[in-house]
C-alpha cells in the first residue's frame, strides 16, 4: 500500500502540506482534487521519487511499476504507433534482444528460445494491436498512426503521452488531467478503459463525471491535509457539504445558496416541457441544487450578464455549407439560433463542431449560403486556443480598461474579483499566471462584454472543480443564447435544453440525452472501425490480393501438421489441468486425513505430481510449437 506519514512540503514560500496523512490501498481508483496550485503535481512528483518531503515519509512499494502520463513531448521523428508502444519498455527491451540474438553469429538457439518465452509471458506480440487500439480510442486515424510525433499539435502529442502511459504495464498509474485535451467520445472511451485497469489509479481530474464513472475514493487537499472521502466525486460532494453544515459560520451562506438553487430549479421546472433533454437537465438541475452546499466555501462567484437588445433570430444559418476549399465537413446546414435558446453540440471527433462555431462567430465563412445576423447580434466567443490572444504582459485590470476606457478601477477590480482576481492579482502580469488562471481571465473579458450569444468551444479546460462549478451555475441562469462544445458531462447537462448531432457531414437535431449519445458513439464506432477495415482490404491491387490469398492458402497448407498438433496439445493440457483439479481436491478433503488412509494419500500425490510432470511437458511443448508458428508467419 501507498502510506504518506507525517508529510510535510514547503514550494515558493507556500505550505502545499503540513504533518499529513494518507493511505491508500492495492487495486484502489482515487481522484485527487484541490483547487490550482494546492499540490496536486507535486503529490505526484513525491510518489515518483523526483520530489522528497521536508518532513514525514513517503513509502510506495518496493518493485511496483510505475506508470505516469508526461506532460512535455519531444518533436520526435518516431511515428505515433512506435511512441506509444515505447510505453512498455520491457516489450522493447526484448525486442531488442533478441533482434541481436538473432544476427549473432553463432545464434544462441537456448538464448532466444528464453527470450520469445518471456516474449510470449507478457504478451509482447499483440504489443502492436495492443498500441494501435489505444491510439484508436484516443481518436486516431490509422493514417495518423503512421505520421511523425513531431507532426502534431500540442494537444494531440499530450494524448500520445498519455497513450504511451496506458501501454506502460502497471502496478500504479498516475495520470495528471488525462481528460484535458480529450473530446467527449475520447473521454467516453478513457472511461470504459480505466474502468477495467487492475491495478492501483491516482486521477488529478476536474471532470466530476468521469471522476463519478471511475473511482471508488477522494482526497481532497484542504488546508495543507489530505482528507480522504470514500466514493465517487459525488458522494464527497454529500459527505464535505453535510462536514460544513456542521460549521456555524458557514451555516446561513450555506442555507442562502441552497435556496437560491431551489428557487431556480422551481423556476425553470415550470417552464421545461416534456422533451427528454429537458427532464434530463431537470433533474441535473435538482442534484445540483442538492449539492450546492459543498461549493459555499469557493472563491468564486459571478454572473454572465447578457445585451439588453436582442434580434430575432440573433443568427440564422441558411443552406450553409461548412469547411475549408472545396471540401466541406458540414453540407447544407439549416440553423437558427433564437434568444435564449440553449444548444449543446455532440458528435465524434473531426466531424465539424468546432468548424460550426467558428461560422456562427464569423470567423470561417461559409462555402456555400448563407449567414444572416441580426442588427443587436453580440457575441461572446471562447474558443480553444482562446488563452493565446491574451496579452501576457497586460494585468487583468488593464484587458478591462481597453475594452472599457470610462470604467471605474473599482468596478474593474469588483468584476474580477468574482473570477479569483481579488487584490493585488487583478494588477499582475498575465505572463506568470497559470493556464487555469488565464482561462478565467479570458471569461471574464468574455463576460464583460455583456453578449446576447455565447459560442463555447471547450471552455473548461484548465479549470478547477470549483470554477467549473461557478460557471455552471453561471451558465444555467444566463438570459441569453448558448452553443456549447464540452467534453465535460455535467456542464452540458446543466446548462443546455437540446443537442445537435453534428456527424457524417450532417448537423440536425438528437432526440435524446447524454446517455443515449454514449449509445450512439458506441454504435458509431463499431461501425466506422468495420468501414476503415473494408476501405483497406478494397484499397489493394487485385493482383495483390489475389497473390495474397494464394500464399496465404500456401502458408496454412504449410504449416497445417503444427497447427493441428496444438489443437492436440490444448486439449491435453486442458484435460491435465482438469485432472490435476480433481487431485487437488481430493487432497483437499479434510475426512481423507482422518486415518487409515496413508495409502491413498500417497497414492493420491504420486498422481498429482505425474499430472503437474505432464502439463508441463505439455505446456513446454506448446510453446515451441507457438514459436515456430509466430516466425513462420513473419517471414
Amino acid at each position: 500500500m501507498i502510506n504518506l506519514h507525517g508529510v510535510s512540503l514547503q514550494q515558493g514560500g507556500r505550505e502545499l502540506l503540513q504533518s499529513a496523512d494518507c493511505r491508500i490501498f492495492p487495486g484502489h481508483k482515487v481522484g485527487i482534487i484541490g483547487a490550482n496550485g494546492c499540490g496536486k503535481s507535486t503529490l505526484f512528483r513525491l510518489l515518483l521519487g523526483r520530489l522528497d518531503s521536508d518532513a514525514g515519509r513517503v513509502e510506495v512499494p518496493t518493485g511496483w511499476r510505475i506508470s505516469h502520463m508526461a506532460q512535455e513531448v519531444e518533436a520526435t521523428d518516431r511515428s505515433a504507433l512506435d511512441y506509444v508502444l515505447d510505453g512498455d519498455a520491457e516489450l522493447r527491451q526484448l525486442q531488442r534482444a533478441i533482434d541481436a540474438a538473432e544476427q549473432a553469429a553463432p545464434a544462441d538457439g537456448q538464448r532466444l528460445a528464453e527470450l520469445h518465452e518471456r516474449m510470449a509471458a507478457i504478451d509482447g506480440y499483440s504489443g502492436p494491436a495492443r498500441a494501435a487500439q489505444l491510439l484508436d480510442g484516443l481518436g486516431f486515424s490509422h493514417r495518423d498512426q503512421q505520421r511523425p510525433v513531431s507532426s502534431f499539435s500540442g494537444g494531440w502529442r499530450i494524448r500520445l503521452n498519455l497513450g504511451r502511459a496506458l501501454m506502460c504495464p502497471a502496478d500504479l498509474m498516475l495520470l495528471d488531467e488525462p481528460t484535458n485535451h480529450l473530446d467527449l467520445d475520447a473521454t467516453l472511451w478513457l472511461e470504459q478503459w480505466l474502468q477495467r485497469f487492475p491495478g492501483t489509479l491516482l486521477i488529478i481530474s476536474h471532470d466530476r463525471d468521469f471522476l463519478d464513472a471511475v473511482v471508488d475514493g477522494i482526497i481532497s487537499f484542504e488546508q495543507a491535509q489530505l482528507v480522504h472521502y470514500s466514493g465517487n466525486y459525488s458522494a464527497f460532494e454529500r459527505a464535505r457539504g453535510e462536514r460544513l453544515a456542521q460549521q456555524q459560520a458557514q451555516h446561513e451562506k450555506q442555507q442562502a445558496q441552497r435556496a437560491h438553487m431551489e428557487d431556480f430549479v422551481r423556476r425553470f421546472r415550470a417552464k421545461a416541457t416534456k422533451a427528454r433533454q429537458a427532464q434530463s437537465r431537470l433533474k441535473a438541475l435538482d442534484r445540483m441544487a442538492q449539492t450546492a452546499p459543498a461549493h459555499v466555501d469557493s472563491p468564486f462567484r459571478f454572473t454572465l450578464p447578457a445585451a439588453e437588445k436582442n434580434s430575432d433570430p440573433l443568427i440564422d444559418l441558411r443552406d450553409a455549407d461548412i469547411g475549408y476549399g472545396e471540401n466541406p465537413v458540414l453540407r447544407r446546414v439549416q440553423l437558427g439560433i433564437q434568444p435564449g435558446r440553449r444548444i449543446g453540440l455532440l458528435g465524434p471527433n473531426g466531424a465539424g463542431k468546432s468548424s460550426l462555431i467558428k461560422t456562427l462567430a464569423g470567423e470561417l465563412a461559409p462555402v456555400a449560403g448563407e449567414r444572416l445576423c441580426g442588427e443587436h447580434l453580440a457575441i461572446g466567443y471562447f474558443a480553444q486556443h482562446q488563452l493565446e490572444a491574451l496579452d501576457i504582459n497586460a494585468s487583468p485590470v488593464l484587458h478591462l480598461q481597453r475594452l472599457t476606457p470610462q470604467a471605474s478601477e473599482q468596478s474593474l477590480r469588483d468584476f474580477l474579483g468574482g473570477y479569483g482576481f481579488a487584490g493585488d492579482r487583478a494588477f499582475e502580469s498575465v505572463a506568470g499566471f497559470s493556464g487555469g488562471e488565464k482561462a478565467r481571465l479570458a471569461l471574464a473579458i468574455l463576460a464583460w462584454q455583456r453578449p446576447n450569444l455565447l459560442l463555447l468551444d471547450e471552455p473548461t479546460n484548465h479549470l478547477d472543480l470549483e470554477m467549473r462549478h461557478a460557471l455552471t451555475l453561471a451558465l444555467a441562469e444566463f438570459p441569453g443564447a448558448v452553443v456549447l462544445v464540452s467534453h465535460d458531462r455535467h456542464l452540458l447537462a446543466n446548462t443546455v435544453d437540446e443537442f445537435i448531432l453534428v456527424a457524417d457531414g450532417r448537423a440536425a437535431p438528437f432526440d435524446g440525452d447524454l446517455e443515449d449519445y454514449k449509445q450512439w458513439l458506441l454504435a458509431f464506432n463499431r461501425e466506422q472501425r468495420r468501414r476503415d477495415e473494408s476501405t483497406d482490404a478494397d484499397s489493394r491491387p487485385a493482383e495483390d490480393k489475389k497473390e495474397q490469398r494464394r500464399a496465404a492458402a500456401a502458408l496454412r497448407e504449410k504449416l497445417k501438421p503444427l497447427t493441428n498438433r496444438l489443437k492436440q496439445v490444448e486439449k491435453q493440457m486442458a484435460a491435465a489441468e482438469k485432472s490435476l483439479k480433481q487431485l487437488e481436491a481430493q487432497l483437499a478433503d479434510e475426512s481423507l486425513y482422518s486415518g487409515g488412509q496413508q495409502e491413498e494419500i500417497a497414492r493420491l500425490n504420486r498422481a498429482q505430481a505425474e499430472q503437474r510432470e505432464q502439463l508441463e511437458t505439455l505446456e513446454l511443448e506448446w510453446l515451441e510449437i507457438s514459436e515456430t508458428l509466430e516466425q513462420a508467419r513473419d517471414q
